[in-house]
């Protein structure tokens, strides 16, 4: 899936030059929407009381974004997963259970370049949330007839990313995020452990402005 967002993504940017030839000014937009898809890949995992290390794989969901502009260079960003990320957890080489997780965030954002320019690389930083549900363990597996729960983490959001205006109103986009945080693990409702996923969220999509 990695290698299909990334050839996906090389798509996006490879908008024909008679678009990239048009004049765009975006001037005086001040509200953009944006949907797109993204791959979520944790950097970290879940570590028990015991020392046990629990690794978690990564997936694919759509995403939606708001920003409102301050001005053309500065803008405020909501975040979030429009469906959940599903997350399957493995011990060892064994699975030991899955979990959904759906982040949302708010960051401010600072674009370079001009209303003018084709091109607008933008870096962020914000605060985010992420919602764990559904955890399940696995029949057979390390945790079997555990009932899990996972804290809600939540922490900064750095984000890096560039625009590609198509015209006055439409563009791509493609960002990475990088999500800090933790949330508590728990078994049977007692504390047994910490879940640091950290996942960089890698996207691309398609935004309007108005």
């Amino acid at each position: 899936m990695k290698s299909v967002l990334s050839l996906a993504l090389l798509g996006t940017l490879a908008v024909s030059p008679v678009a990239l030839a048009q004049q765009t000014d975006t001037a005086g937009k001040r509200f953009a929407v944006v949907g797109g898809i993204a791959q979520s890949e944790p950097t970290g995992d879940a570590t028990t009381a015991t020392g046990a290390r629990a690794e978690i794989d990564g997936d694919v969901a759509p995403t939606l974004g708001a920003s409102w502009y301050i001005n053309d260079n500065v803008a405020v960003e909501a975040w979030g997963a429009a469906d959940k990320f599903g997350h399957r957890v493995k011990v060892g080489n064994a699975k030991a259970g899955s979990v959904e997780a759906q982040p949302y965030a708010v960051s401010g954002q600072y674009h370079f370049g001009t209303s003018q320019s084709t091109v607008r690389p933008f870096v962020g930083l914000g605060y985010y949330e992420m919602n764990f549900d559904d955890e399940t363990a696995q029949a057979g597996g390390p945790l079997a007839g555990q009932r899990i729960g996972v804290e809600t983490p939540k922490g900064p959001m750095a984000t890096v990313g560039a625009d590609l205006n198509i015209n006055d109103r439409w563009f791509a986009r493609g960002d990475v995020r990088y999500l800090h945080g933790s949330g508590d693990l728990k078994l049977n409702g007692v504390p047994a452990g910490e879940v640091e996923a950290n996942p960089v969220v890698v996207g691309i999509g398609i935004g309007a402005r108005f």
